[in-house]
């Protein structure tokens, strides 16, 4: 199973979970079908995400729409609550009536980070989120009726309440990342990518591992991910580099072998570019968010 893909494992009947996790719980990039909702009961928690690192103070909120990689670094003195659902939970063909935007939609177009929110809705989900909370840790009567209801009145809210995100994102995962089959065909992909962005990876390469042509694999990941196989590899191994320098202390040559570039000079530019600061820099500034 690759770890940049990670398939819950939630009931299939019910699929919900909620997990504690400290701060030296540390994630290696990922992602998932499902939503995923973090709210940092206490401590300040770490999250890579879009590219660049995100601190979320305590009693905030930050969400994970279907298909969208993140991470999490060490985050010392901290405690969070991991809150992951599947869309199916909610029969869209009879719940949905005037609203224009699919669960889908909304989720994936709503501003992600509370800090945004007006702070009636902050307040609003901070109480659902900790009702949940409660129920995981009681024996109760109807729990996954309560579950279910707390998550439909969550729904609900973020249908009226969830801001738009300020600027539209350049990537839009389609609604077929959804389908199993095809999670299943790019965790094939992900997996090779997990096992070999050491090396030179071509697209002959990866399309032949697959079984498809390099015409049909470069249209169907394209599709699948909104990105290029190339763009797509790039964007995994600054990951890897930067969850490496957030978490390791190594020297530049031998961060940017780990994360699979050719060259120091090479991923010295590559990450810059991505991140916005040199690989030294990035260094830097997460040894003191770690400290």
């Amino acid at each position: 199973m690759s770890i940049y893909l990670e398939i819950p494992q939630l009931d299939q009947h019910f699929p919900y979970r909620l997990l504690l996790n400290d701060g030296m719980t540390i994630v290696f990039p990922h992602w998932h079908k499902e939503i995923e909702i973090i709210y940092a009961k206490t401590g300040r928690v770490n999250i890579g995400l879009d590219g660049e690192v995100i601190t979320l103070e305590e009693g905030e909120i930050i969400y994970f729409a279907s298909g969208q990689p993140h991470y999490f670094l060490a985050s010392p003195e901290s405690v969070r609550y991991v809150y992951q659902f599947d869309l199916k939970l909610f029969d869209e063909q009879i719940l949905r009536k005037c609203e224009s935007n699919s669960l889908f939609t909304l989720f994936e177009e709503g501003q992600r980070h509370s800090r945004y929110w007006p702070e009636a809705f902050t307040e609003t989900m901070r109480k659902l989120l900790l009702e949940l909370f409660e129920l995981e840790n009681t024996e109760t009567q109807g729990e996954n009726y309560l579950i279910l209801s707390l998550l439909y009145r969550l729904v609900g809210e973020c249908y009226r309440f969830l801001p738009k995100q300020r600027t539209a994102k350049n990537k839009k995962v389609p609604n077929t990342i959804q389908q199993k089959e095809t999670l299943q065909r790019l965790n094939n992909v992900f997996d090779y990518i997990e096992n070999h962005y050491q090396e030179v990876i071509a697209i002959n390469d990866i399309a032949h591992y697959v079984g498809f042509s390099p015409y049909y694999f470069t249209r169907f990941f394209k599709a699948n991910t909104g990105q290029t196989f190339m763009q797509f590899l790039t964007e995994y191994r600054v990951n890897q580099a930067q969850f490496i320098l957030g978490n390791e202390k190594l020297p530049m040559a031998e961060v940017a072998e780990k994360a699979g570039f050719a060259s120091v000079k090479t991923f010295h530019h590559v990450f810059k570019e991505s991140v916005g600061h040199s690989p030294l820099q990035y260094q830097k500034m997460m040894n003191q968010l770690s400290s």
